[in-house]
């Protein structure tokens, strides 16, 4: 009697699954797609329906033999692949392949489940279902638009930009670019404008009935800031300051120099400060890159890793959190119920709500049906694990963990008191038309910021605040200083990776699935460039750009790109057909593609010159320089090609991009070649299994 064969992507998810079925079941990896369109043609009939030719995907024969060896002796088989779109294709693709090997009448079963845990594989393979076309339809769509693009409109760039080698086009990927370079522009365009400010430091004046007898030493009044708050018009009415230049603050401050000042009221009020929701994959992205220092693409490779699985010592392979791609916050009841038995232990009744808190997902498109990135198990802390998980794995692993369990807590309280101060000539019956605000804020519960306790940064900025000391209406005030500030109005910051992210999904441009590999590609085609944190778009992001928006408007337009996404959830949901979609689609694309093909400029980049770092040539005594060659940057000196020294760079470092090698199972790796970016196994040079980037 055969074994029941359980397909899933890769070996760590096959290992800590198997782990958990045990003998009865025969659980083998597909190492990602085995199927996808061919590499050097379209492979898309537009005449036909737009029919896809899919091709047995680079390197993927010896592992779709292997597949269909077990298929021949399997009894039933059980598609295991992730629970999104591409998960769904991956198993339809598995099962195409696998039609002809499967003995007759087998059940073929789906099963999906958001955590890789003993309880979520039972439940899931006792809900087992059949595959969803739909959202097999929504993915097909979208590779086909993507290769649409990719296949028609990059070609252009290679005829009309001169110069440059390794250029794309993208539905998403240069839509991600026009963010960044339409913010380079507004910082280019934005003019500062000067403004001034007033702040007040004030202290109560010593009261007689608080020294009575003299004989007591002199109490030290606690000095606090003030903000000028309001200006009374000509009118009676109050409005805000404005201060364009310093004339304009010095007169206020001169005729403050010797006004009264006193409380005219007083009022503290609670307020609550809640907590942030669970993780989703791009919030999770964003808080990494800020709290970790982590890129959006090493967050998603580690995240894939503690959700596979990790070997827990004796407990044996274990999956660390939920599947990290995902725009939803929702929580499963069972797992805030185990959240707040670790609440209780730790820090007791008071930090417990009285309901479990639900958090509404702000995004349009979110799947509430999927869960938020949380731990498993939450009674797994942090530190109790640590001696089986690497540094990486331990930082973000503890980020998921206290962010979910923080989110099950009571909010924090502040008790925020605000005075207005108002000021008068001589007499209070002679006022001035300038009035002052004092703010004030206490923590009078900690809430859910006790799981941050240890923590300086908890996330988020925190508000720069002051503790007043107790104030009460009617009392005078004494002035200390008065202090003048010179402003200047701020341009739009540029996006770093993570803010970037954020506003893709803000817009609803990609998922979640997309968001990482969107910013690496842009920055490994050479249109955007780090500096320190932020993106800065090159000479040639700015041309790619503009070539394309201008002879694509509707294309790269964000509210297009958005709708489109709206249009796959739709064929996800069963709401719209692949072919219409695609149709419609190429009615538009393909008369712009022609028109381009002939109106298109064709622009020249200009050799970056050579840039100074410093250091001194150690061969001749000249000056280093940075240089753009062939296949990147490099440092040399500023003799070339009388003096050739070219100064060795520390090689950077792999990044894993989540896939299984398909020869020995290792992870795949991002790595810098002479010529270029290329995709290799992480045990190099054990094993030489290579693959090159992709383009669409």
């Amino acid at each position: 009697m055969g074994k029941k064969l359980v397909i899933v992507e890769s070996p760590t998810k096959a290992k800590t699954v198997a782990g958990i079925l045990g003998s009865a079941y025969h659980v083998l990896a597909s190492m990602g797609h085995v199927r996808d369109l061919p590499r050097k043609s379209l492979g898309v009939e537009i005449d036909n329906d737009f029919r896809p030719h899919y091709v047995t995907a680079v390197g993927k024969k010896k592992t779709i033999e292997r597949l269909k060896e077990a298929a021949r002796h399997a009894d039933a088989l059980y598609l295991a692949t992730d629970l999104d779109r591409e998960g769904e294709a991956i198993g339809w693709h598995v099962l195409e392949v696998l039609k002809r090997a499967l003995p007759p009448d087998i059940p073929i079963w789906r099963v999906t489940f958001h955590e890789i845990t003993a309880a979520a594989i039972r439940a899931a393979f006792e809900h087992a279902h059949t595959l969803d076309h739909n959202l097999i339809e929504a993915q097909q769509t979208r590779r086909i638009l993507d290769r649409l693009v990719g296949y028609t409109i990059s070609p252009l760039l290679w005829r009309h930009v001169q110069g440059e080698r390794g250029l794309s086009a993208g539905r998403v990927q240069t839509v991600a670019l026009r963010l960044v370079v339409d913010r380079e522009r507004e910082i280019q365009a934005f003019v500062p404008e000067e403004y001034w400010s007033i702040e007040a430091l004030l202290q109560q004046m010593p009261r007689s009935d608080q020294n009575p007898s003299g004989l007591l030493p002199p109490l030290h009044p606690t000095p606090f800031w003030a903000q000028l708050w309001r200006v009374r018009d000509a009118d009676g009415q109050w409005r805000k300051p404005e201060l364009k230049k310093q004339e304009d603050a010095q007169t206020v401050v001169d005729l403050l120099q010797n006004a009264l000042y006193w409380i005219e009221k007083v009022e503290t009020e609670r307020k609550p400060r809640f907590p942030w929701p669970p993780f989703t994959t791009s919030t999770l992205q964003q808080a990494a890159s800020k709290a970790l220092g982590f890129a959006p693409r090493l967050t998603m490779s580690v995240a894939q890793q503690l959700y596979e699985g990790v070997a827990l010592g004796e407990a044996g392979q274990v999956g660390l959190i939920t599947y990290m791609r995902t725009d939803s916050t929702y929580v499963a009841p069972e797992a805030q119920a185990a959240a707040r038995q670790v609440v209780h232990k730790f820090w007791g009744e008071a930090y417990l709500p009285e309901h479990p808190p639900e958090y509404k997902t702000r995004v349009k498109s979110a799947q509430e049906a999927h869960e938020a990135i949380r731990p498993t198990d939450p009674w797994r802390i942090p530190k109790s694990i640590q001696p089986f998980l690497d540094d990486k794995q331990f930082k973000l692993y503890t980020l998921i963990w206290r962010r979910f369990i923080a989110s099950q807590i009571k909010p924090a309280l502040y008790d925020v008191t605000t005075a207005e101060i108002p000021t008068a000539h001589a007499r209070r019956d002679d006022p001035l038309p300038y009035l002052f605000r004092a703010q004030g804020r206490i923590c009078v519960f900690d809430g859910f910021l006790k799981v941050y306790e240890e923590e300086q940064d908890v996330g988020e900025e925190e508000e720069q605040t002051q503790a007043l000391p107790p104030l009460t209406a009617g009392e005078w005030l004494e002035l200390v200083q008065l202090l003048p500030r010179q402003h200047f109005t701020q341009p739009p910051p540029r996006y770093t990776e993570a803010s970037l992210i954020k506003e893709l999904e803000r817009r609803g441009i990609g998922r979640p699935s997309t968001f990482a590999m969107m910013v690496t590609v842009i920055k490994e085609r050479g249109y955007v460039r780090r500096e320190g944190r932020v993106l800065v778009p090159t000479q040639l992001g700015f041309a790619v750009c503009d070539m394309l928006v201008q002879a694509f408007v509707n294309l790269f337009d964000y509210g297009f790109t958005a709708q489109m996404e709206d249009q796959l959830d739709d064929i996800a949901n069963g709401r719209a057909g692949r072919v219409p979609t695609l149709a419609a689609f190429w009615r538009d694309l393909a008369p712009s593609v022609e028109k381009a093909q002939t109106e298109m400029p064709t622009v020249r980049i200009e050799k970056e010159a050579p840039q100074p770092t410093g250091e001194i040539c150690p061969v001749c005594g000249g000056a280093l320089v940075r240089r753009k060659g062939k296949y990147g940057y490099w440092v040399g000196c500023a003799n070339y090609p009388k003096c050739k020294y070219i100064q060795k760079t520390k090689r950077e470092q792999p990044q894993p991009i989540g896939r299984p090698c398909p020869r020995c199972g290792g992870m795949l790796v991002r790595r810098a070649g002479k010529r270029g970016p290329f995709i290799g196994c992480a045990n190099y040079p054990r094993c030489r299994y290579t693959e090159q980037v992709r383009a669409d």
